[in-house]
């Protein structure tokens, strides 16, 4: 049994800069949004004089000199990991270890392994643990979901993913380096691929047995404000084949860059309808989803976009809708002791996908 409480819930971010940054641009304004709920109480950055700052600048009553330090604050009850993936195995920890609900970015752990440890860890401690999977609650995956269950396109019997995962080419800026290696668990197959089939699952189901095929054209990323290269051994195609545990098909395409064509298509077949799901980034957590369809003698897709009402109360932008969407959840499942938000458990069996993807690819390299 988790924690329940009544009060609003006292934030600590660890990886919070007031200017940039995802934490700022996707965070921040999500739990402002939710001003009745949370209150951002204090930071903990790479050094204390980072946290001051930050503290300073958002009004904020504490700058803690180390997460260990915030997380064992009595003035926190829920901590937000937002840094870069290698960090996530011990800093969660240390919120876990003090008692503290967490919400951490995903990937949850660097690799399978470490996710099972801190998702073990979290149970054993009977808090609220989220991870970031926030496609899961897009207004358009919610909707979707419930015409596949209604029947829109009658019995599924493929399903083809094409996405662009915007970094993983052969340029990127200084910051993006770490993403090109793959031993920092941040690839594309683990970043954009994996929140979309966090997406893909909602949908359409488990996945069932999976094949894939990484391709590298790069072996060295260009950055952007130098010219200088970085090591580059994370791949920039992934091709993966196999099945749905309900039996149907599976394609997927992955590619690093963005395309001048189609950057994220998502079609659903099946024996009564069509569905194509759209965007403009292969990163379905954080962009506007277009939904089409068609079903019966119809000929033409139209539109089968949620309605206006399903939109309403929730902010404009998708990116900041989505984890805003993420964090009402969360403040349901701490506050009323519901499981509603994406859980640690959830990750691990994302992991697992990712995890089986990447075996099939050194398999056949």
């Amino acid at each position: 049994m988790s924690k329940v409480q009544t009060t609003p819930i006292r934030v600590g971010f660890i990886g919070l800069n007031p200017d940039s940054h995802w934490a700022a641009t996707a965070h921040l304004p999500a739990l402002k949004a939710l001003s009745d709920r949370y209150q951002i109480v204090g930071v903990a950055n790479s050094s204390l004089a980072s946290s001051q700052r930050t503290a300073e600048a958002l009004g904020l009553p504490h700058a803690f000199a180390s997460a260990q330090e915030l997380a064992a604050s009595p003035e926190i009850d829920l901590v937000i990991v937002t840094v870069k993936v290698p960090y996530h195995r011990e800093l969660v920890t240390a919120a876990l270890a003090a008692g503290k609900h967490v919400y951490c970015e995903w990937p949850l752990g660097n690799g399978l392994a470490e996710a099972r440890e801190l998702t073990a860890l979290a149970a054993a401690k009977g808090v609220v643990a989220a991870a970031g999977t926030q496609a899961r609650a897009a207004v358009e995956i919610e909707h979707l979901a419930k015409l596949i269950a209604d029947g829109y396109v009658g019995k599924v019997l493929s399903t083809t993913l094409i996405g662009s995962g915007g970094n993983w080419a052969g340029q990127c800026i200084a910051e993006h380096a770490y993403l090109f290696d793959t031993a920092n668990g941040a690839t594309m197959q683990a970043i954009p691929l994996a929140h979309t089939f966090a997406a893909v699952k909602d949908v359409l189901g488990p996945f069932g047995d999976l094949s894939a095929r990484f391709v590298s054209n790069f072996d060295k990323v260009t950055l952007a404000e130098t010219g200088e290269t970085a090591p580059k051994d994370a791949p920039d195609q992934v091709l993966i084949h196999g099945t749905m545990e309900s039996g149907a098909a599976v394609a997927v395409h992955y590619r690093g860059g963005v395309s001048r064509g189609t950057n994220l298509l998502w079609e659903i077949n099946g024996t009564e309808g069509d569905i194509q799901v759209t965007a403009d980034l292969g990163h379905a957590q954080m962009v506007q989803l277009t939904l089409r369809g068609a079903r019966g003698d119809a000929t033409e897709m139209e539109s089968l976009m949620p309605s206006a009402e399903a939109y309403a109360g929730w902010p404009e932008d998708a990116l900041v809708r989505n984890v805003t969407r993420m964090y009402a959840r969360l403040a349901d499942d701490i506050q009323n002791g519901t499981h509603t938000v994406p859980s640690f458990q959830d990750a691990v069996a994302l992991h697992e996908v990712i995890d089986a993807i990447e075996t099939s690819a050194r398999a056949s390299s």
